[in-house]
């Protein structure tokens, strides 16, 4: 397979983006880019689809592709080709050839036009271009659609506990005479779980025979602890560690850190709960792991995986209120914590949630088990294909 060698200042212009206001709270059909990714929308776009966006400022500047037109804010480039070039290709060069971690020197880490005009840049014939990007393409592709699915079926689990357990969907359809069987689609033996009628308490009505109480008495808390400095490693010895909302990913943490003497644990399947700002993300654990100050780990008493996590999402207006306190670190102590009103539910109705909500939680972890095993067959190719020691199927040039 032969190449072309060039470089990066022969074969693409370094483009400005361009300040906009309001895109943190636009909800136009645009696309707006920092020099992180995404970072809101607006109604207009800066440039033509598709496109690669490469950070310009910041301790981190991140290569992204788009496929729709987009809007570039001035933190940022987007690469615009002199001559035909495919532009997922172009994305997937840009990140093997590592733009996003060239720093100029200068005090603010920063990428300029001059620092990346010399990199070297092997460019091969268009079919090959576009064979590469296929390739890749598919796999990225793969992992999008798995992120959209498991949102959707989030936003379902989510919608299933306001339901049941803020709405009281099921007592209300009950004591009026109605059917949770036929207008909630319950099954006659969940249904059966519900009373018909509500009770007053200090949380104002709730369903009859439930309680009001708080996070305290009815979910078991551990709040982190960090442990020392020096049993930090990155080479995997000891247990993974989490320091914070830093070593979140969309549902779970990625491992960075291990730990070789732990103080404060989390179990397979807690909720851990960032209770320093953003007080409240969520993620859970996928494995037994060691938790430090920035992360509590909490469980329902019941064992509820999944009552836990959507109850601790429901509180989010609540952590807000400890975020916005004016303290130094924007944070909860376990004080304010397990002082949290909930309404604890009758023991066979959180269980019946668990096993109906598990089902769809135990899903979206085989997506994101399934998009990880993508990521990295991706990052194996990418390199060897960018670099034509790997054929990605296309006639030699």
């Amino acid at each position: 397979m032969k190449f072309r060698v060039s470089t990066w200042g022969e074969e693409v212009e370094l483009k400005y983006g361009k300040a906009i206001r309001g895109y943190d709270t636009d909800s136009g059909p645009y696309r707006v880019f920092g020099t992180n990714g995404p970072v809101g929308w607006t109604g207009d776009s800066l440039t033509e689809g598709p496109g690669v966006i490469l950070g310009r400022k910041g301790a981190y500047r991140g290569v992204h592709f788009s496929k729709e037109p987009f809007w570039v804010i001035d933190t940022a480039y987007y690469l615009e080709p002199k001559s035909s070039l495919n532009f997922r290709w172009l994305y997937y060069a840009a990140i093997a050839s590592k733009l996003g971690e060239i720093d100029d020197g200068s005090p603010i880490p920063s990428t300029t036009r001059a620092a990346v005009r010399d990199v070297p840049l092997l460019v091969p014939s268009a079919d090959v271009q576009d064979s590469i990007a296929n390739v890749l393409g598919s796999l990225d592709d793969k992992i999008e659609l798995n992120r959209r699915m498991n949102e959707t079926l989030e936003a379902m689990a989510r919608a299933i506990f306001r339901s049941w357990f803020v709405d009281f969907d099921p007592v209300r359809i009950k004591a009026r005479g109605g059917d949770p069987t036929a207008e909630l689609g319950l099954s006659p033996e969940i249904a059966a779980l519900f009373p018909d009628s509500f009770q007053d308490s200090e949380l104002g009505q709730i369903p009859q025979g439930w309680k009001a109480s708080t996070v305290g008495k009815e979910f078991r808390l551990t709040m982190g602890q960090s442990p020392p400095g020096e049993s930090y490693n990155s080479s995997g010895e000891g247990i993974p560690f989490y320091q914070g909302k830093t070593d979140y990913g969309w549902r779970f943490p990625e491992r960075r850190l291990s730990c070789t003497a732990p103080t404060r644990f989390a179990e397979e399947g807690d909720t851990l709960v960032s209770v320093r700002a953003p007080v409240g993300a969520l993620n859970v654990a996928n494995e037994r792991c060691c938790i430090g100050r920035g992360l509590a780990a909490i469980r329902h008493l019941s064992g509820s995986m999944s009552l836990t996590y959507y109850a601790m999402g429901e509180l989010s207006d609540q952590f807000k209120v400890f975020e916005e306190s004016g303290t130094v670190f924007g944070s909860i102590t376990k004080q304010g914590f397990v002082g949290l009103p909930f309404v604890t539910p009758s023991l066979e109705v959180a269980l019946a949630f668990n096993h109906l909500v598990g089902a769809i939680d135990l899903q979206i972890a085989a997506n994101e088990r399934e998009s990880s095993t993508l990521a990295e067959t991706r990052d194996y190719l990418l390199p060897r294909l960018l670099s034509g020691s790997l054929c990605a199927g296309a006639e030699n040039a």
